[in-house]
């Protein structure tokens, strides 16, 4: 009956050694996916303030090359849609 209890005693420690490691586990790639994501949206900060900086170039007229001017072209037009859009919002706000 010593041996049962010994034995159960073992594979009870030995199922809590395997889940205290898995929940390490578990826990280290949350931290490492956080990390990720982190690194994913400072990239993502950067690429936009890259896009702004080319961008404020285009309206400058500082831009020689034809497939920046295409994109820039294609934001201008739908930053004056977003205009007529919001106009067309406090048109009918005002018409209410």
């Amino acid at each position: 009956m010593a041996d049962f209890f010994e034995e159960l005693g073992k594979r009870i420690s030995d199922v809590a050694s395997d889940l205290g490691k898995k929940t390490e586990d578990t826990i280290e790639i949350q931290k490492i996916k956080g990390e990720i994501r982190s690194l994913k949206r400072a990239n993502d900060r950067d690429l936009m303030d890259l896009g702004r900086m080319v961008y404020d170039k285009f309206q400058k007229g500082e831009i020689p090359d034809t497939d920046y001017i295409d994109l820039c072209d294609n934001i201008e037009k739908r930053e004056e849609e977003i205009e007529r859009q919001e106009e067309e919002i406090v048109r009918i706000k005002e018409d209410i």
